[in-house]
C-alpha cells in the first residue's frame, strides 16, 4: 500500500468501527437531521402534521362529545389523553411508510454503500418521527386548551404524561420500522401497519370507558398497551396518578423497543 493510499484511508471508518457507539450516534443524528429537513422543505408535510391533530381533537370533542357519557369528568378532559395516544400511534406508522419509500427509491441502497452505521439509519428515522410526534402533541395541547381542556394535576405530572405519550409513539415507530423494511412499496406498508394499529387504538380506553364495552371485549381492552398508556397519562393529567399503571406503561414502552428495535436492525442488515 502506498503512502498516499494509506493517508486517504486513515480517516475512513472501517465496517467494524462503524458499529462503535460514537459512529452510531453521529450517523443517527445526521440521518435524523436529513429526515427533519425533508419535512421542513416540504410544506405539505408540515401542514398535514399541523392540521391532522386539530381535526382529530375537534371532531371527537364536538361530534362524539355529546353522545359519550363519562361520569365525573368532562368528556374533553377524558378525551385528550386518548387523542394524544391515538395521534402518536398513527404518527409512528409514518416510519414504515418512510422506510418503504426510501427502499423503493434506492436511497437505502445508497446508505448501505456509504461508511455509515447500519443501525444509524433506523435510529435516525425513528428519532425524527419522535420529534414530529412531539410537535403534534404540542399542537393538540394548544387546541385542547382552546376548547376547554384543563389538567388538574401538577405541571410536572402533566409534563410526564406528555413525555410518556411521546415515548409510546417512539416505541410504535420501531414496530412500524419492521413492517416498512418488509413491505414491497409505501402503499403496502401503509396498509399493513394499519392492520394492527386500528384494533389497538379503538379497542382501548382512548375514547370510551372500558366498562361500557361488551363482556368478551373488556379483558382484551384492559390488557391492551394503548389502554395502559392512556390510563397512565389520564391519571397524571387528572392529578390521580397510579404508580403501578405508570410503571406498567413504561414497561410496555421498553418492551416494545427491546423486541422490535433489534429485530428491525437485523432485518435491515439481512436485506443488504
Amino acid at each position: 500500500m502506498t503512502a498516499a493510499t494509506a493517508s486517504a484511508t486513515a480517516g475512513r471508518p472501517t465496517p467494524q468501527s462503524r458499529r462503535r457507539p460514537m459512529w452510531i450516534v453521529t450517523d443517527s443524528i445526521t440521518l435524523a437531521w436529513r429526515n427533519m429537513l425533508a419535512v421542513v422543505r416540504n410544506p405539505q408535510l408540515l401542514v398535514v402534521d399541523t392540521i391532522t391533530p386539530i381535526m382529530f381533537v375537534l371532531l371527537f370533542a364536538f361530534v362524539f362529545g355529546g353522545a359519550i357519557k363519562t361520569p365525573g369528568i368532562d368528556y374533553v378532559t377524558f378525551l385528550m389523553p386518548g387523542i394524544f395516544v391515538q395521534t402518536v400511534v398513527f404518527g409512528g406508522t409514518g416510519t414504515a411508510i418512510g422506510l418503504a419509500e426510501d427502499l423503493q427509491k434506492g436511497i437505502i441502497d445508497r446508505f448501505r454503500s456509504l461508511p455509515m452505521a447500519p443501525s444509524g439509519v433506523l435510529i435516525g428515522r425513528t428519532f425524527a418521527d419522535l420529534l414530529r410526534n412531539a410537535y403534534t402533541v404540542a399542537v393538540m395541547t394548544v387546541v385542547g386548551f382552546l376548547i376547554g381542556f384543563r389538567f388538574t394535576g401538577s405541571v410536572a405530572e402533566f409534563a410526564l404524561a406528555l413525555v410518556l405519550v411521546t415515548l409510546f409513539g417512539y416505541s410504535i415507530s420501531w414496530l412500524s420500522a419492521n413492517i416498512g423494511l418488509r413491505a414491497k412499496s409505501a402503499q403496502a406498508a401503509q396498509g399493513a401497519i394499519f392492520i394492527p394499529v386500528f384494533p389497538l387504538t379503538f379497542a382501548s380506553s382512548a375514547f370510551v370507558p372500558v366498562a361500557t364495552m361488551p363482556d368478551w371485549l373488556r379483558p382484551i381492552a384492559e390488557a391492551n398497551p394503548v389502554t395502559v398508556v392512556v390510563n397512565a397519562a389520564r391519571g397524571l393529567i387528572l392529578g390521580t396518578p397510579d404508580a403501578g399503571t405508570v410503571l406498567l406503561a413504561l414497561g410496555w414502552i421498553a418492551g416494545i423497543v427491546a423486541v422490535f428495535a433489534p429485530l428491525a436492525i437485523w432485518t435491515y442488515r439481512r436485506r443488504g
